[in-house]
């Protein structure tokens, strides 16, 4: 597992998950979103500009 706080929200990896290879992310404890990192798409619920922006930071330093 891997667990990443940014801001004021958290990212969450487990290693073995389903596919496809995707990251968690949550605010406050509440899911904001679950996001597809082969297709850079939402599985569930929606992100905004900056967490997309942040998945994108944490993707490029090889943390995701």
């Amino acid at each position: 597992m891997g667990k990443v706080r940014r801001g004021r929200y958290v990212f969450i990896t487990w290693k073995g998950d389903h596919s496809p290879h995707h990251v968690h992310v949550y605010r406050d404890g509440v899911l904001v979103v679950k996001w597809d990192l082969e297709d850079n798409q939402p599985m569930i619920g929606s992100a905004s500009r900056r967490v997309r922006a942040l998945i994108q930071e944490l993707d490029d330093e090889g943390v995701l």
